[in-house]
């Protein structure tokens, strides 16, 4: 299987600019660029499946430049549907900081910054020099922009695409690069920069762009979206991503499998037939989430991730660090617990129980637990003896209920 026919399989090619890149792919060696702007200080799941095309088209003997865009993200990529926020200097600054470490950590591959290369143009340069070559029809044309032009879109936004072809025009001179990728929502900016470099420099350059992941809604992942799961494993946890992963849908499975892996044809394919088989042992999410923690944050972190799970699911609590228990119940309510207070009174004054009538009816049917051992006496003395590391108790009230208690 060619380079090209293994993208096309695994649904990473949406549209090219060329048919003549197909055969470039598969025997020539390309400088390529793929970027992304610091709206925020860490990428997420949506960067992770465009930025592994890095690591694919590397492996086939292609260089790859990742770009973080301080220049751009000041001005911000047009949202089909309203203005997006302008964020200080500053923050793009910190941002960029972020996301070039985690862009080196992860991927491995030069990181570049658009603001290097265009702080010092001046407007009447702008607009000379790249202003000209850009039709208003032509760029009235672009999706993003028929999109806003009820809704109305500002001369900033709109000179978005603009700026992105000057990227790909300065990379074509200062590095060789021909062809840039990139998720399906930048094919307008891409052809706008391939536009450029054939007008201005008479050259000729590529695009190809991959169909954005979305979650089960549809919905592309992102901070504007509400649903990111970010890869610095202090804002998304390698357990939270492990808990989405598995849990993913079995109509995506398969999807995921192709697109976020380094699989073979042959392992995916494996998978699938087990998974249909058998689709309760989860055998197809458990290599997704091995091959995408393991490569985002390392084995460890995957099998830390394994461990907690397991733990919770098996009711072995105890078997946690006090950080690991933590990590796992992220987002359950939380509270300190008085030393030597009464486990009644430790029920009801917590919200865990609405009146100690109703603590004493949960007693009474086994539906209390404290660290995965059911309790039923209700003058039981809570003190540090009870707790994990003799400090955090882990409290169920039936199978749905979870409540954090930390001893001070």
């Amino acid at each position: 299987m060619t380079l090209y026919e293994d993208l096309k399989w695994r649904g990473l090619i949406q549209d090219i600019s060329d048919e003549k890149l197909i055969d470039k792919l598969n025997n020539e060696k390309l400088t390529f660029y793929i970027g992304t702007d610091p709206t925020a200080d860490s990428m997420h799941i949506g960067h992770y499946s465009s930025f592994l095309i890095s690591k694919r088209l590397a492996k086939a003997g292609h260089k790859p430049i990742l770009l973080v865009g301080g220049a751009t993200g000041l001005i911000g990529d047009p949202k089909p549907t309203a203005e997006r926020p302008m964020i200080s200097k500053e923050e793009v600054e910190k941002n960029f900081k972020g996301l070039k470490k985690q862009a080196e950590e992860i991927f491995g591959f030069e990181v570049v910054n658009n603001y290097d290369w265009t702080k010092d143009i001046n407007v009447i340069d702008f607009l000379r020099d790249y202003g000209k070559y850009f039709n208003i029809n032509y760029m009235l044309a672009k999706d993003k922009v028929k999109s806003r032009m009820e809704s109305g879109i500002t001369y900033a936004e709109f000179s978005y695409m603009i700026l992105q072809a000057l990227d790909f025009m300065h990379l074509y001179e200062t590095r060789g690069v021909t062809l840039q990728v990139a998720g399906s929502d930048q094919w307008g900016n891409i052809t706008s920069g391939i536009e450029l470099v054939r007008k201005k420099l008479g050259k000729e350059v590529y695009g190809m762009v991959m169909p954005l992941v979305t979650d089960s809604n549809g919905v592309k992942f992102g901070k504007t979206e509400g649903n990111a799961l970010w890869l610095d494993k202090n804002k998304t946890s390698s357990y939270e991503l492990y808990q989405y992963l598995i849990n993913l849908e079995d109509s995506m499975i398969i999807d995921y499998l192709k697109k976020l892996t380094f699989l073979s044809k042959e392992e995916i394919e494996e998978l699938e037939e087990k998974h249909k088989k058998a689709p309760e042992k989860r055998e197809a999410h458990k290599a997704l989430a091995r091959c995408v923690i393991t490569d985002i944050h390392g084995k460890e972190e995957y099998e830390k991730a394994v461990r907690i799970s397991e733990a919770l699911f098996s009711g072995n609590v105890k078997s946690l660090s006090k950080d690991e228990i933590l990590t796992g119940f992220k987002d359950v309510p939380s509270f300190e617990v008085k030393e030597n207070i009464k486990l009644i009174d430790m029920l009801v004054d917590n919200n865990i129980t609405s009146s100690k009538r109703e603590a004493r009816e949960f007693l009474k049917a086994g539906s209390i637990s404290i660290n995965d051992e059911k309790v039923n006496d209700e003058n039981m003395i809570i003190d540090k003896s009870l707790a994990i590391n003799g400090e955090i108790l882990v409290i169920k009230r039936g199978k749905k209920k979870n409540f954090i208690g930390l001893i001070k």
